[in-house]
């Protein structure tokens, strides 16, 4: 039975043809002492096929589907072109020898080619691995050494983006960082009240804090020079004018030792260090709220951030910490103690990192560990919210806060608190009416839109209406215009002519009239 040999470099892909199987007997001895010799080895295992890839984002691509047990559409290609067909119904006369066993069963359910990895097909593929740039011609001198150191940069590099999604480093970070700068900062504070009490011993008793502490002996500097004058400055710092009057007077009764101007100088750096650590552990406890409110908004609403924050760094990651149950976080930072109890057979401990929670401080010594059972359930629930949610909101942890205030409650007044399914069906349709509600705004305002629209689109149908109805009307009444004209003319006209003919016959009788007048004036001269 014959045998082929898949083999994938960072270059491309390979297929060797293995020789005198029955003379080795697949003994995986003999090929382990085989594979060194080059000549030896040559014999046995033969190249038959090379594909190459096309880029580096092409090799890139293959290696991902590689380790991720996929056959791509080139691997079967290639293996279609250089490997026997497969007849339907007969059994094959060769086999596929593999790394990846999963990869094998996938490429036999697509092509039915059959494939298998053991101990001897991964002796071979060791040789081939080994002498791999003497099978192959036209490789250079170090290109495989380079596509090799490419390959594995590039698939590192995409191996790590999947954690850059993972934004809860920053927070594990933020946090270890913080505890840190907690004990370095109270431990240089402590430095410097020692090495300036030295000079000024009584300033101890009157400026507790240890910030405070720090801006007042940079400020103060030599207590000699201290005058009224400083009382405004001093009052500026500390907040009030008592304190500050009270400096000035213990710096003038002051029973300390006076100090070089090199050691004030020394002293008032190291005081600015102090100082400029708290101001950037300010700033750290900022930024760890605001990556606390994206990554794990409903957690810290219910325990708050430091303690949110610890959970996840003390668990590796969110998704780790959504993983756990409710008994694992309750006991979260108290595994020594929990293993000495399981060891001398002792009471185990109630409560881990959530210990720093306000809820258990608040309840009663006999209500702690029934508190911080019901609060790791409800830090549970919280976690697997912001772990698998698609959306970040507050509003399941203020709910989840609320019920923990009920329990608490309920422990002293012994008032019924709500269920939790009542509260998260609550809570859900609140999200969903807010969802509707954006909805139906986004809705208004589109309708809205739609009728200004369509109110715009009316006015200039009216508006072109109107001015159809005013070149009409315009039209309409130049027309009764002309008509009114022509019936003018036409009435002027009868008129004309009715005058003409009345002023013929008027004419007629004037004449006979004024012959008569003549005559009859005649007849009376002739009387006379």
């Amino acid at each position: 039975m014959a045998m082929y040999l898949q083999y994938e470099s960072s270059s491309g892909y390979a297929i060797f043809e293995v020789h005198g199987l029955d003379e080795i007997g697949q003994n995986t001895e003999a090929v382990r002492t085989s594979v060194s010799d080059l000549s030896r080895f040559g014999r046995v295992v033969q190249l038959t096929a090379f594909h190459p890839f096309e880029s580096a984002r092409d090799a890139l691509n293959q290696t991902n589907a590689i380790t991720e047990s996929v056959m791509t559409d080139e691997l079967r290609s290639f293996l279609e072109l250089n490997l026997p067909k497969v007849k339907e119904g007969k059994k094959p006369k060769f086999s596929l020898g593999l790394a990846e066993p999963k990869l094998g069963s996938h490429i036999f359910e697509a092509t039915k080619i059959p494939c298998q990895s053991n101990e001897f097909v991964l002796e071979l593929l060791r040789g081939v691995r080994q002498h791999f740039d003497r099978f192959i011609k036209d490789l250079k001198p170090g290109d495989l050494e380079k596509s090799q150191l490419g390959l594995a940069h590039s698939y590192s590099r995409a191996k790590v983006k999947f954690n850059v999604n993972r934004v809860d480093n920053m927070v594990i970070q933020a946090i270890f960082l913080l505890d840190t700068l907690d004990k370095d900062i109270n431990s240089f504070a402590m430095r410097v009240r020692e090495w300036y009490s030295w000079h000024f011993p009584e300033l101890v008793k009157i400026v507790n804090d240890n910030y405070l502490y720090a801006r007042v002996s940079k400020m103060i500097d030599d207590k000699s020079k201290l005058t009224e004058d400083h009382i405004p400055m001093l009052t500026e710092v500390l907040g009030d004018e008592d304190k500050a009057k009270e400096v000035v007077e213990a710096g003038k009764a002051s029973m300390g030792q006076d100090l070089s101007p090199v050691d004030l100088i020394n002293v008032q750096t190291f005081a600015q260090r102090v100082m400029d650590l708290a101001d950037y552990r300010k700033k750290l406890y900022d930024y760890l709220v605001t990556k606390m409110s994206d990554i794990a908004p409903n957690l810290a609403a219910l325990i708050g951030e430091m303690v949110g924050a610890r959970l996840i760094s003390h668990a590796g990651s969110l998704t780790n910490l959504a993983k756990c149950p409710s008994s694992t976080l309750q006991i979260l930072g108290a595994e020594k103690a929990l293993f000495r109890a399981l060891k001398t057979r002792g009471n185990t401990p109630k409560y881990g990192l959530i210990f720093h929670s306000s809820f258990i401080g608040r309840a009663s010594a006999k209500n702690k560990g029934r508190i911080a059972r019901y609060l790791a359930n409800k830090c549970s629930i919280a976690s697997r919210i912001d772990c698998f949610a698609d959306g970040a909101t507050t509003a399941f942890g203020e709910k989840l806060r609320e019920q923990v205030e009920e329990r608490l409650e309920f422990y002293d007044k012994g008032v019924a608190p709500r269920k939790n399914v009542d509260v998260m069906k609550e809570v859900i349709e609140n999200l969903q009416k807010n969802d509707d509600e954006g909805k139906d705004v986004s809705a208004k305002k589109s309708k809205k839109k739609k009728a200004k629209g369509e109110e715009e689109e009316e006015e200039e149908e009216e508006e072109e209406e109107e001015e159809v109805v005013a070149m009409e009307e315009d039209k309409s009444e130049k027309k009764k215009k002309k008509e009114k004209r022509k019936m003018e003319t036409a009435e002027e006209n009868e008129k004309s002519e009715k005058k003409k003919k009345k002023s013929k016959a008027g004419g007629d009788e004037e004449t006979d009239d004024g012959h008569s007048t003549k005559k009859k004036k005649k007849k009376s001269k002739s009387a006379e």
